[in-house]
């Protein structure tokens, strides 16, 4: 057997126990050692079957106590309605969207409540940045950085990478002004006008946006709460029409915040292979993680054909405005189109980032955002469980919103103007669809407390939605 048979194996005996309740919540797992004489495998064998199941939130580690069973938010059904596969469209994005993003309301019910102070790692950032800016020579503002980005930081973000499984080569790596931007130039970098890009469904409007810029069409791949894109709807769009890319986010994708498997991961990568794909790899909420990190798609190419896109704006500030890409074989055209579209960015706003990363504030940061958003995650699923029967949500591993599906006669376009009356913003679900979809579906974040008026906000939208 090989190694990965032992681990998978492993991790299978663990799974049936867990759902057969061997051991309960909270309980404590068979130590290492245990594990390790009664299965005959290796410390490392059992170590990495432990972090894939506390990567699925099953089971946490406590520092020299061992593992145990993790506690479970309140259980709610999963959100069953699939996408249909339709021929390649135009995209047109809904007006909505800008009215949304107009109010800042992505990511909040009520996006005109601030409160509460900014978070210490976010103190910290501002700290080392005000540090770069007061190191400046009297010349450097006088001179751009290089297309490529600041080398300091994408040393940083090499050392990142590493610790999740892919060694970047801080060449291969460029600084963007944020995930999107390193999303549209990799679309620019791979596609023509006209070319067909598959996406999931439902999936991240912010690449519906690109490729109606772009002038591009855009075929709807199905996705699952439990597996994210079906490979196996994906092969079928590959066998009936000429794909030139596809756009994925293996990790949490929004808007249900979905793992995908290494199994589906390894198909897509092969079906790329026979059909000549880019893969366009959208890895901004994997730092959201409420366990390990998973490794990125980009450490499984062997091909060269994956292009990784991310950036600070999910795990640290959306303010920030700094991501990156690798671009693959494209990398050249990459760095050519970014000084062509952008120049260059700042160097002191890199430095900063680079010298916080550097002190280990980003990793301190991570931490304490992954404790905070399990626990913001978990109310909102129990606030959930209060609404009316028939009402399903995602339970993620990481990223910071649910999907939530209601009954099929609800119509969550029809509902935002008179939630938007009462003062609440809500992100309805054909926004995550080219041809409007999902329209009893909407996603709803836990990126910020839940206080008082946001508790208020999430309570009148079951009035607002299932009784018309």
């Amino acid at each position: 057997m090989t190694g990965e048979f032992r681990y998978q194996q492993l991790e299978a005996w663990l799974l049936q126990g867990l759902r057969e309740q061997r051991w309960r919540q909270g309980e404590r797992l068979p130590s290492i050692r245990t594990l390790c004489r009664e299965h005959g495998v290796s410390k490392a064998t059992v170590q990495h079957a432990l972090q894939r199941l506390e990567a699925q939130g099953l089971v946490e580690a406590r520092p020299k106590a061992g593992h145990f069973v993790a506690p479970q938010p309140a259980a709610v059904a999963q959100p069953v309605a699939r996408a249909r596969i339709e021929a390649p469209r135009p995209v047109t994005v809904s007006d909505l969207l800008l009215d949304i993003m107009s109010r800042s309301a992505a990511f909040d019910l009520l996006p005109d409540l601030h409160t509460g102070e900014l978070p210490p790692g976010v103190v910290a950032l501002n700290r080392s940045i005000g540090r770069a800016l007061r190191r400046q020579d009297g010349e450097s503002f006088q001179y751009y950085d290089e297309p490529a980005g600041d080398r300091g930081l994408r040393e940083q973000l090499s050392l990142h990478l590493a610790r999740r499984g892919w060694r970047a080569d801080p060449e291969r790596l460029c600084v963007t002004s944020g995930c999107q931007n390193a999303l549209f130039l990799a679309l620019m970098a791979c596609c023509e006008r006209g070319d067909v890009v598959a996406v999931e469904s439902p999936g991240f409007y912010g690449v519906m946006q690109l490729i109606q810029q772009l002038d591009l069409q855009v075929v709807e791949v199905p996705t699952s709460n439990d597996k994210g894109m079906d490979i196996d709807a994906l092969e079928e769009v590959l066998q009936r029409w000429k794909v030139r890319a596809c756009v994925v986010s293996p990790a949490f994708a929004t808007p249900g915040g979905t793992l995908m498997p290494d199994s589906a991961r390894k198909r897509l990568l092969a079906l790329a292979e026979v059909h000549d794909l880019a893969v366009i790899e959208d890895d901004i909420y994997a730092d959201t993680s409420l366990g390990p990190v998973p490794d990125p798609l980009k450490a499984l190419d062997t091909d060269n054909r994956v292009i990784l896109c991310s950036s600070f704006s999910k795990c640290l500030s959306r303010d920030l405005r700094l991501g990156w890409v690798s671009g693959a074989r494209w990398h050249g055209r990459i760095l050519h189109l970014k000084l062509v579209t952008q120049l260059a960015s700042s160097r002191f706003v890199q430095q900063g980032v680079a010298e916080f990363m550097a002190d280990g504030g980003f990793a301190a940061h991570l931490r304490r955002q992954r404790t905070e958003l399990r626990e913001r995650r978990d109310r909102l699923i129990a606030l959930l469980q209060a609404w009316p029967a028939g009402v399903r949500a995602s339970v993620p591993q990481g990223g910071l919103a649910v999907w939530v599906e209601l009954p099929g006669a609800v119509d969550t376009l029809a509902v935002y103007p008179e939630a938007l009356e009462q003062g609440v913003v809500i992100t309805p679900g054909p926004l995550f669809s080219a041809s409007g979809q999902f329209k009893n579906c909407l996603r709803i974040s836990f990126a910020h407390p839940w206080n008082g008026a946001r508790i208020a906000a999430l309570d009148l939208l079951p009035q607002l939605l299932l009784q018309r």
